[in-house]
């Protein structure tokens, strides 16, 4: 499975096995874009660099973390708009996309919601021994797939929920 951070200038990415009650760290980085560029063609990078991360480890399922709101309106609206590149490559590609918040992924890792940064990358490497976290970004996205591992049973229960609402409504049209 995959995890994502996303960012507009950097979108980090984390691969995991699950081998029962097992993590195997695979891989992880980050997907840079050029803030020289325009907002659009960052996008396509940022779309392009997903898309060749998929291709590449080819996961089953990915996670994605919920956007949470900056004091900047502007800055989280470009998150926004990176976290929806982030949503829409893995499903384009046709994996299953959970989504969790960063308290949840923080007290999944840590056992608190609001663990420092330094808490959640020292987690990562205790629960993924070999990983050498080379950045901030991969280290959270890391995160959010250990948290996905731990609760992806649920999140998948409420996506078939939700579809089988949808599906339901649309029967009685």
């Amino acid at each position: 499975m995959i995890g994502f951070d996303p960012g507009l200038r950097f979108t980090g990415w984390g691969v995991i096995e699950v081998d029962g009650n097992r993590l195997i760290h695979v891989a992880d980085g980050v997907v840079a874009t050029d803030g020289g560029l325009a907002l659009a063609q960052r996008l396509v990078q940022l779309q392009d660099g997903l898309i060749r991360v998929i291709e590449q480890f080819n996961p089953a399922e990915a996670a994605v973390e919920e956007t949470f709101v900056n004091k900047n309106p502007m800055s989280t609206l470009k998150l926004g708009q990176a976290r929806a590149i982030s949503l829409l490559v893995p499903a384009n590609a046709g994996l299953t996309v959970a989504e969790y918040s960063p308290n949840l992924i923080k007290k999944t890792v840590v056992g608190a919601g609001h663990a420092a940064k330094q808490q959640v990358q020292m987690m990562v490497k205790t629960l993924l021994p070999g990983a050498t976290l080379e950045t901030t970004d991969a280290a959270d996205a890391l995160a959010v797939a250990i948290c996905h591992a731990h609760h992806r049973d649920s999140a998948q229960a409420r996506a078939a929920k939700k579809l089988d609402a949808i599906q339901q409504e649309a029967q009685a049209r």
